[in-house]
């Protein structure tokens, strides 16, 4: 029988702790596609006893569907896209208002909700999706994204993980979002420049005033490599500091969603 991080001691459920990371990490830079992320995400969260996950990325531009990388049934996701309920999803409404982690489900407090938003819950948990824990994932411009891992009862294991691990789960999200934003995103032009996925992303990060080692560290590389594409960032974009190249990065955003 597998250990789980919730069945260990506190210095044995560290050690696994960091092994499942690194491992987590692993899989992460090697993936190509969304099943590769769909594994790297999926194993990481079997071994800390968080069965199911839903990642939701919003769309730049109106009319296009979001993305959607999840082990929930296949059924329900089809049905919600189709719906198209991420846009009165509770979840994904208080994911866009509040950037801290919370969590949700039935029997805990939660704000008034319309007809409509009962319904989705209710089909929602006719396919065990009954209670959450879901991490919003802001940039400098506003929400973008969450991560969601979510149960179909209360669980004594899945309770004390989020309750030991929810700064750890975070971080998780965060390099999740980046590596899937770098490599399966197409949308890398600021005006008439198209940059190349890592210097969309270290632009991106240094934008939210991320220092070069935060950046290098949630993708896995060097300063010396964050500022190296930092800079060829810049010269594409014909201007001298980072912060006026983040200045464009937020024009073209904005432009995108007009």
């Amino acid at each position: 029988m597998k250990n789980t991080v919730s069945s260990l001691g506190a210095g044995s459920a560290e050690t696994l702790m960091h092994r499942v990371f690194q491992s987590f990490i692993d899989l992460l830079s090697s993936a190509g596609d969304a099943e590769g992320f769909s594994k790297a995400i999926a194993t990481a969260a079997a071994a800390m006893d968080l069965s199911c996950f839903a990642y939701l990325a919003l769309p730049l531009r109106q009319g296009k569907e979001p993305l959607v990388i999840s082990t929930y049934p296949t059924d329900w996701v089809k049905h919600y896209l189709c719906r198209h309920y991420d846009r009165l999803d509770p979840v994904v409404m208080q994911a866009l208002q509040d950037p801290e982690p919370f969590r949700w489900g039935l029997g805990l407090a939660a704000r008034h909700l319309s007809s409509a938003q009962h319904k989705l819950l209710s089909e929602a948990s006719g396919f065990g999706i009954r209670f959450g824990f879901t991490v919003p994932i802001h940039d400098g411009h506003g929400p973008i994204a969450a991560l969601t891992f979510s149960t179909d009862e209360k669980r004594p294991q899945f309770e004390s993980c989020i309750n030991s691990h929810a700064r750890v789960l975070q971080l998780m999200a965060m390099y999740f979002h980046a590596h899937v934003r770098r490599k399966l995103s197409g949308d890398r032009r600021l005006g008439e420049v198209l940059l190349s996925p890592r210097e969309f992303e270290c632009l991106s990060w240094a934008a939210e005033g991320k220092s070069f080692w935060e950046i290098g560290h949630i993708l896995g590389i060097s300063r010396h490599t964050v500022a190296s594409y930092l800079d060829s960032a810049k010269e594409k974009l014909g201007v001298r500091t980072i912060v006026q190249a983040a200045t464009r990065m937020a024009a073209a955003k904005g432009n995108s969603h007009n």
